[in-house]
């Protein structure tokens, strides 16, 4: 057992507490020689963690999973899925939930080893992650965190010592992932299909008291569940949709209870405006294109819905018009936050019939134009439009004309709408280049790429730093970007 004064943890093990068909007790296997070469410092504070302390051998030792904190329970998770539409029985085949960290503000997060070895649900796999894969998520979700966008959190990587054997022999690694739960979707879907309602009961109180315990005395709060959920993911894919984040891997044990992105494998940020654009090697299809991401997770709600039917209504017809009347809510919440963000992202502060259209006929104007979609809006944002080729055309000028009078109509001030638009529109994001120069040279032993693109990518909306060009669009590849699911 790890000093538990000197590193502070504090653990509790609440979800351990679910009926045991829901999780499997399972111990990380142990790392021959862990290092760690990635700790998040301001993560570890917030969670009344001892930083410093962290960095010496029992820290270490709890990050590689040799050590486990005292007060946790290690365990792998069952949840099932829809992966690319296909429903399967699942389960954390290479990860173990150490226990939930109890912070000093009163919060609960669960704290995971991603790449711990082997479970009851591994189906074959060994376990392990390589490094890239594991620093990719480190890079990708601290960068969703500044956007401002719900995520889970990386709090540290450590390199095993073991090699992991994919094509060829890869530097092994693992990622100590935080969350408000992971409870997802497919969670729910692994209690629907043991078709035990009481544990369906159970699991969906325990979703309740954790993540919605305001709704815990509605009439009935399993409706008011799906609802929280429904408004949860609307406002979440809208999100991504606004800062051109494309997840790549949108399946159904995906998708999380509380609102969370999760699981960053073939994810990346969008360059060129195209609703079409796919980065995963195996989405051959475009299922989880960036212009399906909000479908997507419409359909993933029904799915959700479907396994909560026992619980809306004794009457299962009565139940399905219940859920049915749920969903229906989702595409009116998604094009209201979606729409609310783009006017941000355009110094508008009120609503106007014409919004809409206003702001799709531009996005028909970068994509037949094939225009880099954050630094358009960043131009817009610094009135740097002439170094725009788009910007110099004919609908653009109509479209321009019809954005200014549309600013001219509202109270606010120039000023009030260009400060909007700086705290809307990011003067950076992980460019797909600038990742992978730092996941290479990261590979090779030197970290300092990689905590130079942390250090930039944590501000922003930092529109006063001056940035190397190296963060902008790079020139057009040679072939087209695509990235795994390595992680």
């Amino acid at each position: 057992m790890t000093n538990t004064e000197t590193n502070g943890w504090k653990f509790e093990n609440s979800y351990a507490r679910l009926p045991e068909a829901f999780f499997a007790e399972t111990l990380p296997e142990p790392s021959p020689s862990p290092e760690l070469v990635m700790l998040n410092y301001p993560l570890a504070t917030s969670l009344g963690l001892n930083a410093e302390a962290l960095e010496d051998e029992d820290g270490v030792s709890v990050f590689a999973g040799n050590r486990i904190p005292e007060g946790g329970k290690p365990i792998a998770q069952a949840y099932a899925g829809h992966q690319f539409g296909h429903f399967t029985m699942l389960g954390d085949g290479r990860a173990v939930l150490l226990g939930e960290q109890l912070t000093p503000d009163g919060n609960r997060f669960d704290i995971q080893l991603k790449g711990s070895g082997r479970t009851p649900f591994s189906r074959g796999g060994d376990g392990r992650a390589a490094l890239g894969p594991m620093l990719r998520e480190f890079i990708i979700s601290e960068a969703m965190h500044a956007l401002g966008i719900p995520t889970t959190r990386s709090l540290a990587v450590v390199v095993t010592g073991a090699p992991v054997h994919r094509e060829e022999p890869l530097e092994g690694a693992i990622l100590t992932r935080v969350a408000a739960s992971h409870l997802r979707v497919g969670t729910f879907q692994y209690a629907a299909a043991r078709q035990v309602v009481d544990d369906l009961r159970t699991l969906a109180d325990y979703a309740i008291e954790r993540h919605y315990p305001e709704i815990t005395g509605d009439a009935n709060p399993y409706v008011s569940f799906l609802e929280k959920v429904i408004d949860r993911q609307a406002s979440l894919i809208a999100k991504w949709q606004i800062v051109g984040f494309i997840h790549g891997v949108m399946n159904t044990d995906n998708m999380t209870i509380s609102g969370e992105t999760i699981d960053y494998g073939p994810c990346a940020f969008m360059d060129t405006y195209d609703p079409a654009t796919v980065f995963s090697s195996i989405d051959r299809q475009g299922r989880y294109a960036y212009g399906n991401q909000p479908g997507i997770g419409e359909w993933n709600l029904a799915r959700l819905a479907e396994t909560l039917l026992p619980l809306l209504h004794d009457d299962a017809e009565k139940a399905i018009e219940v859920a049915e009347n749920a969903l229906s809510g989702y595409a009116k919440l998604y094009h209201s936050y979606w729409l609310k963000g783009m006017r941000s992202k355009l110094g508008i502060f009120h609503e106007e019939e014409e919004d809409a259209k206003l702001v799709k006929d531009l996005l028909t104007i970068l994509k037949d134009n094939r225009a880099d979609y954050t630094n358009f809006f960043l131009a817009l944002t610094n009135e740097k439009l002439d170094d725009l080729p788009m910007c110099k055309t004919p609908e653009f000028d109509d479209w321009d004309r019809r954005w200014q009078e549309r600013l001219e109509r509202q109270p606010e001030s120039d000023e009030a709408a260009k400060q909007l638009m700086r705290d809307s529109n990011p003067a950076v994001i992980p460019r797909n280049h600038n990742v992978e120069e730092a996941l290479d040279s990261a590979i090779e032993g030197d970290f300092t790429v990689m905590e130079k693109l942390l250090e930039v990518i944590a501000n922003p909306y930092d529109h006063t730093a001056e940035h190397d060009d190296q963060y902008k669009m790079p020139p057009p590849p040679d072939i087209p970007y695509q990235t795994f699911c390595g992680t």
